[in-house]
C-alpha cells in the first residue's frame, strides 16, 4: 500500500498518555491535566524551552525519564514540588528537544572501532541515531553486523539499510551488465533475509560502481521486496548532474521506481550538482510535488554545504572504466589506445564540478597533498590536471570536497517542507562534525530561512517518520529518551575545510534510551546506543 504524502499535513495527534498531559492538535501545544507524578523519576529535565518535535512553538514542560522511556510530561506549574527524582537537570534558558536523526551517514567502520565507537562527532551535534548503508552501500548481513555493533558498544543508536551495491557485488562482482534472472533472484533472497533482519529498507547508489551498471527494472524488482517490509527506498540518484541520463530524468527514473514498487522514496542529498544543472532546483521540486499530489510518497534530505565529498575516482573517472577488479581498472587506466578517449571523459567530469579549481583534497595517504587542490597538484607534479587525477586514483583512496552547488538551488530544497537534515559525513569533509549546528547556525539564526522548529521538528520526528523509526524522535510519553539540551546562542559548528574534525559547540547535554552520556558539555564516557527498526 502505498504510503500518504505525510510532509503537507500537520503531524498527528501526541500520545503523551493519561500520567502526563493533553494536547491541543490545532496548535501541537501540550495543555495540563490533572494528574499524579510518576514516583520513580531516574532524570527530570526542568525549566527548559521545549520543543516536542511536532510542535511549533516552545513550551515551559518538565521532563520526566524512568529508565529508557519518557515517563512524563508536566506543566511545571501544574506538578509544584512534586515531582522528585533522582537527578535534576536544570535547563534554565536552554531548548530542549528530541535527539537529532541523521538518516544518511557514514559511521559503520567509527561504530564498530575500537577507539571511536562514541561516535562523538554525531553527538555533539545533537545526533543521538544515525543510518547506514546509504548509497548502495553498506553490510548485507544485517544479522551479524547488528552482533557486532552489539558486543562492541555503541554510542549513537543506529539503523541500517541494505545496499543495492552491495547486493550486486556479492552476488556478481562489478560486472558491467544487467543481472541475469538466476543473479536477481540471488539477490532478492539475500534482501529479503535482510528485512526480515530489521533493516529499514533498500539504497542504491546508481550513481556509482557497480550499482551504475543496473537498469531500472533490477531496483524495481529489489524495491518491491523492502516494500513487503514496509521499507523505504533510499537513492543517490543515477545523475545528479550531466554525468549520464541529466538530473531530471534521474528524478523521473526514482518516482517511476517508486511507482512500481508502491514504496516510500527518499531522495538522498538532494542537491543540483554542477553548473550545468545550476537552478534546476525549481524544475526538480515541481516534478517531485506534482508527484506526491498524485499520491507518490516521496521525502529527501539535504546537507547545509555548497560543497559535496567524495572520492575522487567516483568524481571524475569514466565508470565503464572502474568495472570489475581494482587491477582491471588501473589496467584500463594505463592501455595506449584507451588513453585519448578516457582523458577526454575525465576532462569533461572535471569541467562539470567546476573545473580543477573546485575539487579539493581531503583525505589522502600524502598528507602534503591535502588541503590541496587538484590544479594546484598539478602544478607540484608538473602534469595536466587529467593526467594527476589519472595518478592519483592508481596511488590510494583519495577523497576531495567538490564546490560544485549554487546558493540559490541550495536555498530552494532546503525550505521544502520535505526535506530533512542530513550530513553524508565522510572522512575530510566538515559535514561529518557540523552539518546540524551549520544549518541552524546558517538558515535559522543568519538567514532565518526556517524557524526553531521547523529546524527541529525536520530533524527529528519528522526523520523518524519517514524512516518508520517507531517510539524516536519525539517528546511523548512512552517514547524512548533520545533527548538534547542545547543552548540557542552558543550551539555552532567549529569545523571548516581548514579543520574538518572540529567538536561542535552549544550542546550542554545528551540522553541516549535515557542514558546520561554528556553533561554539561562533557562526554561521560557512556555507549548508551542501540541497534533500531
Amino acid at each position: 500500500m502505498t504510503l500518504l504524502p505525510k510532509y503537507f499535513v500537520l503531524f498527528p495527534v501526541l500520545a503523551l498518555g493519561l500520567i502526563a498531559c493533553g494536547h491541543d492538535s490545532q496548535k501541537n501545544i501540550v495543555k495540563p491535566r490533572a494528574i499524579e507524578p510518576e514516583p520513580n523519576i531516574d532524570i527530570l529535565i526542568q525549566h527548559g524551552q521545549v520543543y516536542t518535535g511536532q510542535s511549533q512553538t516552545a513550551q515551559a514542560l518538565d521532563i520526566a525519564i524512568c529508565q529508557q522511556v519518557i515517563c512524563g510530561i508536566y506543566p511545571p506549574n501544574q506538578a509544584g514540588l512534586a515531582l522528585k527524582a533522582a537527578k535534576v537537570i536544570d535547563a534554565r534558558g536552554k531548548i530542549v528537544s528530541p535527539g537529532f536523526i541523521d538518516p544518511h551517514t557514514h559511521t559503520l567502520a567509527e561504530l564498530l572501532s575500537e577507539d571511536k565507537n562514541a561516535n562523538l562527532n554525531y553527538l555533539t551535534q545533537g545526533v543521538t541515531t544515525v543510518v547506514n548503508g546509504n548509497d548502495g552501500g553498506g553490510p548485507v548481513n544485517i544479522k551479524s553486523t547488528v552482533a557486532a555493533l552489539d558486543k562492541n558498544g555503541i554510542g549513537t543508536n543506529v539503523a541500517l539499510f541494505v545496499g543495492h551495491g552491495s547486493l550486486r557485488e556479492q552476488v556478481m562482482g562489478r560486472a558491467p551488465r544487467f543481472a541475469s534472472k538466476e543473479e536477481l533472484a540471488q539477490m532478492s533472497a539475500l534482501l529479503t533475509t535482510a528485512m526480515e533482519s530489521g533493516a529499514i529498507g533498500l539504497s542504491t547508489g546508481l550513481y556509482y560502481v557497480p550499482g551504475s551498471f543496473a537498469n531500472t527494472e533490477e531496483v524495481v524488482t529489489l524495491a518491491k521486496i523492502a516494500s513487503k517490509y514496509n521499507g523505504v527506498y533510499d537513492t543517490h540518484l543515477r545523475d545528479e548532474s550531466t554525468f549520464n541520463i541529466g538530473f531530471t530524468a534521474a528524478l523521473d527514473e526514482a518516482i517511476d521506481i517508486a511507482k512500481q514498487a508502491d514504496i516510500h522514496l527518499h531522495l538522498a542529498h538532494i542537491k543540483a550538482l554542477g553548473v550545468d544543472v545550476w537552478g534546476q532546483s525549481e524544475n526538480a521540486i515541481a516534478k517531485i510535488e506534482q508527484a506526491q499530489q498524485a499520491g507518490v510518497s516521496i521525502s529527501a534530505d539535504q546537507y547545509p554545504w555548497l560543497a559535496s565529498g567524495t572520492k575522487l575516482r567516483s568524481a571524475v573517472m569514466p565508470k565503464w572504466v572502474m568495472a570489475d577488479s581494482v587491477e582491471a581498472f588501473h589496467r584500463r587506466l594505463n592501455q595506449a589506445d584507451l588513453n585519448k578517449i578516457i582523458s577526454e571523459e575525465i576532462q569533461e567530469n572535471i569541467r562539470r564540478r567546476g573545473g580543477p579549481e573546485s575539487l579539493y583534497i581531503t583525505a589522502f595517504s600524502d598528507k602534503t597533498l591535502v588541503g590541496l587542490n587538484l590544479k594546484q597538484v598539478a602544478q607540484l607534479r608538473k602534469l595536466s590536471p587529467v593526467e594527476t587525477a589519472i595518478a592519483l586514483v592508481q596511488e590510494g583512496s583519495v577523497r576531495v570536497a567538490s564546490f560544485n552547488m549554487s546558493v540559490k538551488d541550495v536555498e530552494n530544497f532546503m525550505v521544502k517542507p520535505w526535506v530533512v537534515t542530513s550530513s553524508d559525513g565522510t572522512n575530510g569533509h566538515p559535514r561529518k562534525y557540523a552539518s546540524f549546528p551549520k544549518k541552524y547556525q546558517q538558515y535559522v539564526v543568519k538567514k532565518k530561512l526556517l524557524s526553531m522548529a521547523e529546524f527541529i521538528n525536520r530533524s527529528s520526528a519528522q526523520t523518524a517518520d519517514i524512516l518508520g523509526l517507531s517510539q524516536r524522535g519525539s517528546l511523548t510519553v512512552g517514547y524512548q529518551a533520545d533527548i538534547i539540551v542545547f543552548d540557542p546562542n552558543t550551539f555552532a559548528p567549529k569545523a571548516d575545510f581548514t579543520k574538518w574534525n572540529e567538536y561542535s559547540v552549544g550542546v550542554n547535554e545528551v540522553l541516549v534510551n535515557g542514558e546520561l552520556v554528556i553533561e554539561k558539555g562533557k562526554y561521560l564516557q557512556k555507549l548508551a546506543g542501540s541497534f533500531v527498526h
